[in-house]
């Protein structure tokens, strides 16, 4: 039988730890970066905002796994751009020697924020 991966999840209160930190701050400014880029046209034309929770699985190199809403904002458009938003961003970065040590799959959940024509990320 193939071992299990090992799964480190990062979210706010589990970034105690400065590498899971960075890597959680810079994988958050990269997905922002392109969320505010590509915020949902149709979603600014029906003023829909709203709130809602994704799971990221990625992948040692960077590469993405798997994203799930958890936790939907009531709006199928902002969900999908949501999910659209993080295809759109990765790869993201390695990870680095501490986590890789560690963990075989990252994953971070967060909430996401879609706010006049502004977007966000927090825990």
């Amino acid at each position: 039988m193939a071992n299990r991966p090992r799964v480190r999840r990062l979210y706010s209160a589990s970034t105690r730890k400065s590498y899971d930190a960075a890597y959680l701050d810079g994988w958050r400014r990269k997905v922002e970066r392109v969320g505010n880029l590509n915020y949902p046209e149709e979603a600014l034309r029906r003023r829909l905002y709203g709130h809602l929770r994704l799971l990221v699985v990625i992948q040692p190199d960077g590469r993405l796994k798997s994203v799930e809403v958890l936790k939907s904002s009531g709006h199928s458009i902002l969900d999908d751009a949501a999910k659209r938003i993080v295809y759109l961003s990765a790869p993201f970065a390695p990870f680095p020697p501490e986590i890789r040590k560690r963990a075989d799959l990252i994953e971070i959940i967060r909430t996401w924020r879609f706010e006049r024509s502004r977007f966000g990320i927090n825990s």
